[in-house]
This record gives structure tokens, C-alpha cells and sequence, in this order.
């Protein structure tokens, strides 16, 4: 912990350079991901503060729209299209996922029933791992970020922009393990590096 406060009490000491900060913000892309500290997504895209708005889940699980109940993650995703305008957003799985692995595995998450109950989402998934042992789970990550990506296109803001061609999705795969980033590519529906 220490190392990280010394390096809070010495960021603000250049106020010059978070000034116009202060005006608002206008990022040009909302960026999901995982809440997995190895998944840091400045630092992987090279974003200054700004450029990215972020939203972090267990798993970058995006729930299913109207779930009758509000959700934060419903409510930044809203907010990033409708009030922010971003043009793009990013769905970034990752190498080692506990959360998909859990679910590729069937754990039993009884001791947590908060994460239990949160992974339900993605458990309406089929398990497409044809190595289940692999823990990466590479296969099971690059198809979940999919599936949630169709999930994205069933909120109303996002399937609106879409149809007006002024949002474009993206589907991530970043491997904690290499570094290395891939883009899901729909006309050979693979994963390729960018």
C-alpha cells in the first residue's frame, strides 16, 4: 500500500498538466472490463486521464437490459452513449478470468452468494472451452466477450447509435501473461492482434 500513496501525494503536485480536466470530459470510448487488478485498461491502451471511461465488473459482465431493477452498469453505459457520445466501445476480456473460469468449471461459489448470483449472468452461457483444464480459459474468455457484446446491442441507447452509424463495438481479448491484445474480427470471426 505504501508505494501507492507515495505516488498520490506526488501526482497532484503538477496541477498544469489536470487543469482542463476541470471543463469536463469527452472520451471518445467506453472501455469494459474485468475488475481483475492484472487488467489495467490505461495502461494497456496508453490513455491519459480523459480518454477512457471505464467500466469495471466481476467477469466485464454487461447484465441483460430491463432487468426491472436499475444497475449501475446499465446506468454508465446509458450515460457514456447518450450524455458523453462516445463513438466506440470496447468489451475486453482477459487471459485467466477467474469469474469465466469459475463458470467453464462449474465452482461451486455457494460461500459467495454475491458473486454467485453476479456470474448467473454469464452462466446462461454455454461453456465453449474444449479445454477446460487450460487456465487461460482462452476459448470460454473470447466467446463470453461475445456474447456480451450481443448483450450491449440490446440496450436501447447502444442498438440507436448503432442503427445511425455513430457507435462502433469492439470485442478485446488481452492476455495477462504476454501483454498481447486481440480484436475479435467478424468477417473471419477469430481474434487477431490489433
Amino acid at each position: 500500500m505504501q508505494p501507492l500513496i507515495d505516488n498520490a501525494r506526488t501526482f497532484g503536485q503538477r496541477p498544469e498538466e489536470f487543469a482542463r480536466l476541470a471543463v469536463g470530459q469527452s472520451p471518445e470510448v467506453l472501455f469494459i472490463t474485468c475488475a481483475d487488478s492484472r487488467v489495467v485498461p490505461a495502461l494497456i491502451t496508453g490513455a491519459r486521464p480523459g480518454q477512457l471511461f471505464e467500466l469495471r465488473t466481476a467477469g466485464n459482465i454487461v447484465p441483460p437490459y430491463g432487468s426491472g431493477t436499475p444497475t449501475g452498469e446499465a446506468a454508465t453505459i446509458e450515460y457514456a452513449v447518450e450524455v458523453l457520445g462516445v463513438q466506440h466501445i470496447v468489451i475486453c476480456g482477459h487471459s485467466h478470468c477467474g469469474a469465466v473460469g469459475a463458470v467453464v468449471r462449474g465452482d461451486d461459489l455457494n460461500a459467495v452468494p454475491a458473486v454467485r448470483d453476479w456470474l448467473a449472468h454469464a452462466a446462461e452461457e454455454p461453456p465453449m472451452c474444449s479445454d477446460p483444464g487450460d487456465p487461460t480459459v482462452a476459448e470460454a474468455v473470447q466467446h463470453h466477450v461475445l456474447t456480451q457484446l450481443l448483450r450491449l446491442r440490446s440496450y436501447p441507447c447502444v442498438d440507436k447509435r448503432l442503427t445511425s452509424g455513430r457507435l462502433r463495438l469492439h470485442g478485446w481479448y488481452y492476455e495477462v501473461h504476454t501483454g498481447s491484445v486481440r480484436e475479435h474480427r467478424p468477417d473471419s470471426d477469430t481474434f487477431e492482434a490489433l
